[in-house]
């Protein structure tokens, strides 16, 4: 495994799970402490090392990790984020996450969405779309092929 310095730096000292800043002063026993963790359950699997809280990492163990969309967006039927990164790091293409009552609520999800994947797969360029349909706004995520 990697340092826990090398990976944190990398990771811009923030958790991968929670999306929230660890800090580097931390006891490693603490809950809120850092932890390197590869991002998966299976040990078979070729994931990068990532850096997640003491507390994130050891829950992930224990329970399927997902990812919370804010409160603040008002995104019907929310995609689990962690599903659609593991089938666009495969496939690449275009998967639509959520729907959407007003184009101003499908374009802060969109901006939202491509922060946020930008820490969750780092590496994998992912550009959002809002495409009307049905009297609501669709928010889609598309990214190239891998």
């Amino acid at each position: 495994m990697s340092l826990l310095d090398d990976v944190a730096k990398r990771d811009g000292w923030r958790c991968w799970v929670c999306d929230e800043p660890v800090d580097p002063d931390m006891s490693v026993n603490d809950p809120r402490g850092p932890s390197v963790d590869s991002r998966t359950a299976d040990r078979k699997a070729k994931v990068a090392e990532r850096l997640a809280h003491r507390g994130c990492n050891t829950r992930k163990g224990a329970v399927k990790v997902v990812i919370a969309w804010p409160e603040r967006l008002y995104v019907v039927e929310p995609a689990p984020l962690i599903t659609v990164a593991g089938r666009l790091e495969r496939k690449g293409g275009r998967e639509m996450v959520g729907r959407c009552p007003t184009r101003k609520d499908a374009q802060e999800a969109a901006d939202w969405l491509v922060d946020r994947f930008s820490r969750l797969v780092p590496g994998l360029p992912v550009s959002a779309d809002i495409e009307p349909g049905g009297g609501q706004f669709l928010v889609i995520l598309s990214t190239g092929r891998r």
